[in-house]
């Protein structure tokens, strides 16, 4: 599988801002370029600066901070826009059209002719003006288009010799990961090309959809902190890194895994929401085992009920106790743990004792240290 060839494009400053919480000052976006660029992620994709001024401003000043990732900009398929974003310093343009016969309708109303002839004409404009920049071009709406119209458009643009790579995007969540799959393989078959994949998580694929891509030969991924985005947004950056994390660690080992946590808590506050509990890595109850049976074993070995080692991501493991379903063996731990040496019977009638009292609501961990503290009173 191609797992340990591809580069995360983190689309927190684009795609992110689609998000219907997310508002971010300039200060606040050149701290997540920061992040992002100390986590390790290749690049870092940011608002056209034909949205508003403020997006203009903000681009030249994550690009005046000089990062390791490469600086690039989301732009429709005219020269207008190109003009104006080359001319902010930026490394690389994604440029993107749709296909799909609704965007054809609804948005701007070309046919794939004019989308061919068009995608020549700016492709050709932006190379004779920057020939060493990092040049994408995609379709949206990838999936609801018919096929023999994206492979007309798609070889047409390879067929110039101008861009790095070419983009799919799953625009509205509407893919299975087979259909990814084919379609990536079949456009780095024909074209030799970089393949960028996008999707969104509409229906639940995202991540599912991006591995597809990546076993397919895709050599890019667009991610989001937290997931966040348009509607329901795209790939989660920690869902990725989740799903590669456990086909094969080195797989990510190329990124600062610690950091993952402060990313995501910094986007939550930034757009004012939870991180969800059962988030991939940073959810609250993402390390936390409750059962006896899983306790019992995760205490002897944590991978019998972990595929994620939390301190590969500065985080720790935790085993619940005061409930209903508490066991014998997590009890005797806890009692290890306070300098206690209590034998079996003694800690099997504190667990019953936790378990009678859980029946009726949840101990705190000083309620059970104090059952712990007054059986190794009385077994003195």
């Amino acid at each position: 599988m191609p797992f340990d060839n591809y580069s995360i494009i983190e689309s927190t400053l684009r795609e992110g801002e689609q998000f219907s919480t997310a508002t971010f000052s300039t200060a606040q976006k050149i701290e997540i370029a920061g992040l992002l660029d100390e986590f390790g992620v290749e690049m870092i994709e940011m608002t056209s600066p034909c949205a508003s001024p403020q997006s203009e401003a903000d681009i030249r000043a994550v690009v005046r901070e000089n990062l390791k990732a490469r600086i690039l900009t989301h732009i429709r398929c005219n020269r207008d826009d190109a003009l104006r974003a080359l001319d902010t310093g930026v490394q690389g343009l994604d440029v993107v059209i749709g296909t799909s016969p609704q965007l054809i309708r609804h948005s701007h109303g070309k046919s794939i002719r004019q989308i061919i002839d068009l995608a020549e004409d700016v492709m050709g404009y932006i190379r004779s003006q920057a020939p060493d920049i990092i040049l994408r071009f995609s379709t949206e709406d990838t999936f609801r288009s018919r096929e023999a119209d994206l492979l007309r458009v798609y070889l047409a643009v390879a067929d110039l010799g101008l861009v790095n790579r070419l983009g799919v995007a799953d625009t509205v969540g509407v893919a299975l990961p087979t259909q990814v799959y084919a379609m990536v393989h079949q456009l780095v078959r024909l074209t030799g090309l970089d393949i960028e994949f996008h999707g969104h998580n509409d229906s639940g694929c995202a991540i599912a959809n991006a591995c597809a891509a990546l076993e397919a030969g895709a050599t890019h991924i667009d991610t989001t902190i937290l997931g966040i985005g348009e509607r329901n947004g795209i790939t989660p950056l920690g869902g990725l890194v989740a799903r590669l994390y456990t086909i094969n660690r080195a797989y990510v080992q190329k990124y600062k895994l610690r950091l993952l946590p402060q990313l995501d808590t910094f986007i939550a506050e930034s757009c004012g929401i939870q991180i969800p509990f059962s988030n991939y890595i940073t959810g609250s109850s993402a390390f936390i085992h409750k059962a006896g049976i899983h306790a019992k074993a995760v205490l002897a070995d944590p991978t019998t009920y972990e595929i994620i080692n939390p301190e590969d991501f500065g985080l720790t493991r935790e085993v619940a106790m005061g409930h209903r379903l508490t066991g014998w063996n997590t009890v005797r731990d806890r009692a290890l743990k306070l300098g206690l040496v209590l034998d079996d019977s003694t800690l099997k009638a504190v667990t019953q004792t936790i378990k009678q009292r859980a029946d009726i609501r949840p101990l705190a961990l000083a309620e059970i240290d104090h059952l712990l503290y007054q059986a190794a009173g009385q077994a003195l």
